[in-house]
């Protein structure tokens, strides 16, 4: 791996954190891209945002995590590949090496805005949770009674597509689907506040771990994709 810079965390538990955020991406796709951004706002050292595709059904979900930074020379605005950056974090060190770029994917070239986002509502995990695992539970069961010999890709995709497009009850403006998004990276847990706000054509599902971002409209970039890879 050619490393192109190192960056330092401020500690040990955002090496930690990074770590989990990327080995879950990995699990949907071995070898996922992830785009990064890092800058340093004048009061503080700096901040890196790690953007990842989740492929659920097929449209997608982007994943974003944050990670505080010890200083920072230059900003850094590049696609790598998920799995070596992920062989670059040092926990012990406190360091992330990071390594070549690599020609991203579509929906790398297609982030979200950092600004201009209004708040749209604050739906209560409570409510969230048991409407996900019902989700979760039908899409288990309706995909197993589809006949193995017709259990393709396209298939459990479009099933994956009516489920995950349902709009949540507690606020409809929100699709399903950036609530099992944050489910499934970690970033939604029990008891947790959530927020939501929107800006153009995107919505932002956002916890204390972490934030998702969906698009409202069709965007280039849409993959295949259900399951993480075992």
């Amino acid at each position: 791996m050619t490393i192109t810079a190192r960056l330092a965390l401020t500690d040990a538990g955002e090496a930690a954190d990074l770590s989990a955020f990327l080995l879950r991406l990995l699990r949907f796709d071995r070898a996922a891209a992830v785009r990064l951004q890092a800058v340093a706002p004048a009061e503080d050292d700096g901040v890196l945002a790690v953007f990842g595709r989740l492929p659920l059904g097929g449209s997608g979900a982007l994943a974003i995590r944050t990670a505080r930074l010890t200083g920072l020379g230059e900003p850094v605005d590049l696609t790598v590949s998920a799995g070596q950056l992920l062989d670059g974090v040092d926990g012990e060190a406190g360091t992330l090496a990071l390594p070549a770029p690599v020609t991203g994917p579509a929906w790398a070239g297609l982030l979200p805005p950092r600004t201009g986002w209004r708040p749209v509502g604050a739906p209560p995990a409570a409510e969230v949770y048991p409407e996900l695992m019902a989700g979760v539970r039908e899409f288990r069961a309706r995909s197993e009674a589809v006949p193995e010999h017709h259990r393709s890709r396209a298939v459990l995709d479009a099933l994956a597509d009516e489920i995950w497009s349902r709009p949540v009850a507690a606020l409809p403006e929100l699709p399903l689907r950036a609530v099992h998004a944050a489910y499934v990276i970690g970033f939604l847990k029990p008891g947790a506040p959530l927020t939501v706000h929107r800006v153009g054509g995107w919505l932002r599902l956002s916890a204390p771990a972490g934030s998702v971002a969906v698009r409202t409209v069709a965007a280039p970039g849409a993959g295949l994709g259900l399951s993480p890879l075992r």
